[in-house]
């Protein structure tokens, strides 16, 4: 789709001026902008309230070091970020990222990407994102603890229940979020619910840690109902061995399908005869080891391990059959190549669990061979949504039953499927839930705006 609105085009050139050097972030936005288009050609109410200038533009960006002291006693410096982009519609709200490629880009990149995510959910919450280049992968506990309590000595000046309010993301998972809680308690003499993604046992939801796995298969359910479809004996390829990866395993499964792959970040496993989740769990969740494990583990005899991504879609038989594709890993993994593999393979259905895990050209390759496409910001919203959930059960000072939870979810997510197909359908491009989602989110984000006038 390309980008012909004058008045949309010369801001996107603005916003590549003001960004140098960040691809990701105008990745994202020249995505949301192309889709924009029918929304600037008949609102120019929006355009006069100068919503889409500010909704481009983070409302605040931190930029901050961190040093902390490794086991040898030696000082270590990483850099942190918090992006707080759009409060127009509640506290910012959004992960941490732990990960070597972590920059401002990427940060802001997924905060954009979580302003219309979190408007999706229906829930009160606005926009952010934040993280450090630090890599969590070989260090000891200690070490992690040390880093997570020097971050939090800093962000904790910018967070608070009702301003901002982080969460998990890649690298930082439970025992993370426990070493940041615990800090930012330590320096506040507070008991709040400023983390999401906490232990059970310190105000944390249960159905959070299968949240977004479980609803992204939510969303692709309602996609593919609403298609004449289902899982039910269908092939699914999922990326990823993570959180994401594993709990949308877990509920494909469920549904009657047949997930075939899981990947790490030099490999993939195929096992023709079906994941065997249990041992991904113990290898990922306990041991948190390495996936290629899984090959000389199983006690499926077919299981291959294969170097590179697993969107060759290639094994020792020669190519991977699937009907729905469900990317869980991280950003860009899928590029043109890998779109034209999932076609060639059978292909008719991809969701994306992962943020923004699809380049342009494998977005346009789903759109032209008409692929059922579930974007990011809608089919992995359900994370952000539980996490939504957990702070009303902290604010209530209540812990809700893991059905409760679950079900406020599926609700969730069947509302966001509708809010995506009523506004494609309602601006002239029923069945593109990209689009859909797009306008849905942004619309809700741009009346708060508008109303609260030029701040």
């Amino acid at each position: 789709m390309a980008l012909k609105n004058q008045y949309l085009k010369e801001l996107l050139e603005r916003v590549e001026k003001r960004n140098p050097g960040e691809p990701e972030f105008i990745q994202a936005v020249t995505e949301v902008l192309e889709t924009l288009q029918p929304v600037a050609e008949k609102r120019q109410d929006l355009i006069d309230a100068g919503v889409f200038e500010r909704i481009v533009e983070p409302e605040r960006q931190i930029i901050f070091r961190v040093p902390w002291v490794d086991d040898n006693g030696k000082v270590q410096v990483n850099r942190g970020f918090r992006v707080q982009f759009n409060s127009a519609i509640g506290p910012y709200k959004g992960g941490i990222r732990l990960h070597p490629s972590v920059y401002l880009g990427i940060i802001k990149f997924l905060g954009f990407e979580q302003v219309f995510k979190n408007s999706l959910t229906t829930l009160p919450m606005g926009g952010g994102k934040g993280g450090s280049d630090f890599d969590p992968k070989g260090k000891s506990d200690g070490e992690i603890m040390r880093f997570c309590q020097s971050f939090m000595t800093e962000l904790s000046k910018h967070i608070g229940a009702d301003c901002d309010v982080p969460a998990g993301d890649i690298g930082t998972g439970a025992r993370e979020i426990g070493f940041m809680f615990g800090q930012y308690k330590r320096l506040r003499n507070e008991f709040v619910g400023v983390l999401t993604g906490k232990g059970l046992t310190y105000g944390g939801s249960l159905a959070r840690t299968e949240a977004t796995g479980y609803g992204l298969c939510y969303f692709t359910n309602e996609m593919l109902q609403a298609n004449g479809k289902s899982f039910e004996g269908k092939t699914v390829v999922i990326s990823g061995s993570g959180n994401v990866a594993i709990y949308a395993t877990e509920k494909a499964t469920q549904y009657g399908a047949k997930v075939v792959t899981v990947s790490g970040s030099n490999g993939y496993i195929y096992d023709p005869d079906g994941i065997e989740l249990d041992l991904v769990k113990q290898i990922k969740e306990v041991e948190r080891g390495r996936i290629k494990e899984y090959a000389s583990r199983t006690s499926h005899k077919n299981a291959e391990y294969h170097e590179g991504s697993v969107w060759t879609l290639k094994c020792n038989a020669g190519g991977i059959k699937l009907d729905i594709a469900l990317p869980c890993a991280t950003q860009n993994e899928i590029n043109g190549d890998g779109a034209k593999a999932i076609v060639a393979n059978g292909g008719f259905a991809i969701a994306e669990g992962a943020n923004m895990p699809s380049t342009p050209e494998a977005i346009e390759t789903y759109l032209s061979n008409g692929l059922l496409y579930g974007p990011a910001k809608a089919a992995n919203a359900g994370g952000v949504a539980t996490s939504g959930l957990e702070m009303s059960q902290n604010s209530e000072r209540l812990s809700w039953t893991f059905e409760e939870v679950d079900e406020k979810l599926h609700g969730i997510m069947k509302s966001i499927f509708k809010a995506c197909d009523d506004a494609a359908k309602e601006y002239g491009m029923a069945g593109n839930y990209m689009a859909g989602a797009n306008i849905a989110g942004f619309l809700k984000v741009a009346e708060a705006m508008k109303a609260q006038g030029c701040v």
